[in-house]
């Protein structure tokens, strides 16, 4: 199913997406990779609050390029999502809701979604240039000695992703690789 969605990504409209549903994404994200995940993890533990406010909020784990004169902002894929599976669960117990990245989740990550209503969402790897041209605003909150991995805030309008872990667990890699397993019986 297709659905147009207006972040902040609350529990209830969280609980109305489903593994393989289209999504289009409008509104406020924020972006950070595995330093910045690691930072704001461990101001969380030592009882500091973290940069930005994590109710409900959708995090993009991208590191972007620099922008060219004239774009807010560069090429802008999505990494690789295991890498932040050590910190996904404590992100979700803060209050963020949903994720934007690249490949399977760890068993504790689908825990932690199905525990706090999270959703993983797929962006196309390799298409970061496409991608960041439904980027209309970008702004460095944090980390900014990271580079590419600092804490952004961005709005966008339209951005094209694939519910890939709902918050019920269903999971459209296992459940889209039993589905073909199925056609070549």
């Amino acid at each position: 199913m297709e659905k147009h969605i207006t972040l902040p990504l609350t529990e209830e409209l969280a609980k109305t997406l489903h593994a393989g549903d289209t999504v289009y994404l409008t509104g406020t994200i924020y972006t950070s990779r595995d330093a910045g995940h690691k930072r704001m993890c461990e101001a969380l533990s030592r009882g500091e609050e973290l940069p930005f406010d994590p109710r409900d909020a959708t995090i993009y784990y991208v590191g972007p390029t620099p922008a060219k004169p004239g774009c807010v902002i560069g090429s802008a894929g999505p990494t690789t999502s295991g890498r932040m599976d050590a910190y996904a669960p404590t992100m979700l117990s803060v209050g963020a809701r949903g994720m934007i990245g690249k490949g399977a989740r760890l068993p504790e990550v689908v825990e932690a979604m199905k525990k706090y209503n999270g959703v993983y969402f797929g962006a196309i790897g390799g298409a970061g240039a496409l991608l960041a041209k439904c980027i209309k605003k970008a702004e460095l909150i944090a980390f900014e000695d990271l580079g590419a991995e600092a804490l952004r805030r961005l709005y966008v309008e339209d951005m094209p992703l694939v519910v890939v872990i709902d918050c019920e667990g269903n999971n459209l890699y296992e459940e889209g690789r039993r589905a073909y397993l199925q056609t070549r019986k």
